[in-house]
């Protein structure tokens, strides 16, 4: 089956893409997806660089419960207003068989108190705290948790948006605000450097507004991306939580002073979103892009005969060649692991069929060997950033063809950035009035505009356009103007945008 081109129907080249590359299927529990083992080892890579980088900050892993008592929502306010809609309820804990009639829910086994099935898991960790942390000397608490959480969302799309989905969730306690804030702008910078360095997707980072804050945060950071479509997609998010929890679960401490006081707290995440950003970054018609240092698999050898007694020469020599790619002196670049490869031998498929399917799943450089190429002791290999003849190259020598591959992967990988980049700032515009900022939002790209700082301006341009502020970027310039809606005074530009 052909994947639908972009530029035809967006949103179902992403679908057919996603369905077709093997990175994942819809579930029969509605909202729910599969992630099939392609699109988890992509997961995996992800989690190992992110996992690395928390330890490298001081973080350590641990485990929290699937379920929440509902009292606990209850505590604080923001939050239990805020995921109220989302939240899977559990009120019984057994079945009950009748014969003739199936399964039924045994109805007394209802629960003295109902448990919510986690949409995130703040409430359940600060009680968990409140045993963990007497003194200043407990702290700072620095723990992270990879889990799946559950948001019964009503309209679904695979990675993007679906009922349960994959993620970590980093939850610190701190004895002061300013370290609290340290470790919040701390986590931010993260989540940028792992977009950027890791997926090549350029991002914009700074504050939410206050209209789209974690609800419960003092203040939410962000890292948000422009997709191919235009749209933003916020990729990651990091808040200051101040003392709200701690009061919320009593988790006070005594200070180097004596004295009892409330925790700081903060609170980060990313999800499986992730693969749907990074499918809309680079991916193309036909099919996924992948940025090396998050591929799965990084070069596939196709070996290429017509004669049986070719297919010996050729099979020895990709074997060969595949050996020495892997036993290639290891880079940081690569975080020290072997450069991944694979020689094709499925004899049921042609190479042209080969050439095709290894496109469609996103590897970064294919190499091509056949009988002519063993005379002359040479390859052809091909990029994957760079469709077609354009991204081949000819004639590579056999014997330096591992140092020409571990020189390539960070070549493709700084161009997908380069390119994701161009795009973003070749979409990137400026309103200066309501009317022109209302036509700009009709075509893709994100939009500075001046803003007022109020919630009820924010929430009528989004009732008007289903545009957001998106960012308040934190390298954006200082500029006096006026709000594009009220005339009221502003001092910079935000960023809106339609978003996923």
């Amino acid at each position: 089956m052909a994947i639908t081109k972009r530029a035809d129907d967006y949103s179902q080249w992403y679908l057919d893409l996603i369905f077709q590359a093997g990175l994942a299927e819809n579930s029969a529990v509605r909202g729910c997806m599969v992630i099939k083992p392609t699109g988890f080892a992509l997961w995996e890579k992800m989690q190992a660089a992110l996992d690395r980088m928390f330890k490298e900050t001081g973080h350590v892993n641990a485990y929290f419960p699937l379920f929440i008592p509902k009292s606990f929502l209850a505590k604080e306010e923001q939050m239990a207003e805020g995921f109220a809609k989302e939240c899977a309820v559990v009120t019984h804990y057994r079945l009950k068989a009748i014969p003739g009639q199936g399964v039924i829910v045994d109805p007394e086994a209802k629960l003295e108190e109902e448990l919510i099935v986690r949409p995130t898991s703040e409430t359940i960790i600060w009680n968990t705290y409140k045993n963990w942390i007497q003194s200043w000397r407990d702290l700072p608490l620095l723990i992270n948790q990879w889990a799946n959480v559950v948001r019964w969302e009503m309209r679904t799309r695979l990675f993007l948006r679906t009922a349960e989905f994959l993620w970590q969730e980093g939850h610190t306690a701190h004895a002061t605000a300013s370290e609290a804030e340290e470790e919040t702008r701390r986590m931010v910078e993260v989540y940028r450097q792992f977009a950027e360095e890791y997926l090549a997707m350029p991002v914009l980072v700074g504050p939410k507004s206050e209209g789209q804050k974690f609800p419960g945060a003092i203040y939410t950071l962000c890292i948000e991306a422009m997709m191919q479509d235009g749209k933003a997609l916020q990729a990651g998010t990091s808040h200051f939580l101040g003392q709200n929890f701690a009061k919320a679960f009593d988790v006070q401490f005594t200070n180097a002073q004596g004295q009892r006081e409330y925790a700081w707290a903060t609170s980060w995440g990313v999800s499986t979103r992730l693969i749907g950003g990074l499918i809309m970054t680079h991916s193309d018609d036909l099919g996924l892009v992948l940025p090396p240092r998050v591929a799965p698999l990084h070069v596939v050898i196709v070996p290429i005969f017509r004669k049986e007694d070719e297919k010996l020469a050729v099979y020895e020599a990709a074997h060969t060649l595949a050996k020495s790619i892997r036993e290639h002196p290891r880079s940081a670049w690569l975080n020290y692991e072997p450069i991944t490869v694979k020689v094709d031998d499925r004899e049921q498929h042609q190479p042209g069929w080969k050439f095709a399917d290894w496109e469609l799943k996103g590897v970064p450089i294919r190499i091509e060997l056949g009988p002519k190429d063993l005379e002359k002791k040479t390859c052809v290999i091909a990029r994957r950033d760079i469709p077609g003849k354009e991204g081949k190259q000819m004639g590579i020598p056999l014997e330096g063809a591992a140092q020409y591959i571990a020189d390539l992967l960070p070549q493709i990988q700084r161009a997908l950035f380069d390119k994701a980049k161009k795009f973003r700032d070749a979409h990137l515009r400026t309103a200066n009035t309501y009317d022109e900022f209302k036509q700009m939002i009709e075509e893709p790209g994100f939009i500075w505009a001046h803003w007022d700082g109020q919630r009820q301006t924010e929430e009528l341009i989004a009732a008007e356009t289903k545009a957001t502020i998106r960012c308040i970027p934190f390298d954006r310039p200082i500029e006096q103007g006026k709000c594009m809606v009220t005339g009221a005074p502003s001092h910079g530009r935000v960023i809106f945008a339609r978003a996923y």
